[in-house]
């Protein structure tokens, strides 16, 4: 699929650099890998069925594309959202609801998400998760106030570490971080805190205060960041929730994946080259490339020397 590239104004220049594209707008903060939600769905690059958005594939092909787990979850629905994210500033204090509150205020999924760290810049930092506990009346309090920030728990970033956010966790993306992302199929998300930036109009940008206190997880966990998976580990389950599974693979030589029929599999390619072999082809990503495997395809090769993330719902 083309990318969706998207201009925001915490956006930096790594994305189109670390995907080897040309790049012309400014302050580039996601590339939107693959994608269903309305208005921005993915389209197909190149081959037969280039032009047609994966809407229009999963029309034509459902339960062979999607998988007929997914299928009987989610209908014709794409249910994952799939992004590179660079943070040249940093993003927003923000929070997303759960399935639940989603679907009630927005007919819409809530959006539990994942981060893979891919690249950072010296002193970056992420922010997940409350470090002190307090009632729906001070957190309203704190916001007033301009300190609620200041109650977030804050971790050192390096490559390869594992952030999952569930829905209602608070968060923020620090500069200097270059991700991936994986999610439910949903935009929603609710600004908390904004560092008191301005819009291109300069006017400030919108905060949602309110629709937050209902979303947020007021509890402290004990640890916030998922894991850091080490090189020793070839193949390794890096998160796994309700709504997708995620495993890190190495791949240096040949290896071969089996996957589950009743999903649909995504292949991005943090790190390296690798050629993915298939009965009826071979198509070669490259890092900061995705590709999506229809849930027929239950079994392939990948050779080469790269690290591969790969996603099934």
């Amino acid at each position: 699929f083309a990318p969706y590239l998207k201009s925001v104004i915490w956006g930096g220049t790594k994305i189109c650099i670390y995907k080897n594209i040309a790049c012309q707008a400014r302050n580039i903060g996601e590339s939107w890998e693959v994608s269903a939600v309305p208005g921005h769905e993915s389209v197909v690059e190149s081959g037969t069925y280039a032009g047609m958005t994966i809407t229009q594939l999963i029309d034509m092909f459902g339960a062979q594309l999607l998988g007929r787990g997914v299928c009987e979850k989610y209908g014709n629905k794409f249910p994952l959202l799939i992004k590179l994210i660079d943070a040249a500033d940093n993003l927003s204090v923000q929070v997303h609801p759960n399935d639940r509150l989603a679907m009630t205020r927005h007919n819409s999924p809530g959006k539990n998400e994942m981060w893979y760290i891919i690249a950072t810049d010296k002193n970056a930092r992420i922010y997940s998760g409350l470090k002190i506990e307090m009632t729906p009346d001070e957190y309203t309090r704190r916001v007033a106030d301009g300190t609620f920030a200041e109650t977030l728990a804050v971790h050192d970033s390096h490559a390869g570490d594992v952030f999952f956010l569930p829905a209602g966790r608070v968060h923020a993306i620090g500069a200097g971080n270059l991700l991936a992302e994986i999610q439910e199929s949903s935009d929603i998300t609710y600004r908390i805190y904004d560092y008191d930036r301005r819009d291109s109009s300069g006017n400030p940008r919108e905060l949602h205060t309110q629709q937050a206190k209902d979303a947020i997880d007021f509890n402290v966990y004990d640890d916030y960041k998922s894991l850091t998976v080490s090189d020793s580990e070839k193949c390794a389950r890096i998160a796994s929730c309700s709504h997708f599974v995620v495993d890190r693979v190495l791949v240096d030589g040949e290896t071969a994946l089996s996957f589950d029929k009743d999903s649909f599999t995504v292949l991005m390619c943090v790190d390296g080259k690798v050629a993915v072999n298939y009965t009826t082809g071979r198509t070669e990503i490259e890092k900061g490339h995705t590709v999506l495997c229809p849930a027929v395809l239950d079994s392939i090769t990948v050779s080469g020397k790269g690290t591969l993330l790969v996603v099934q719902a």
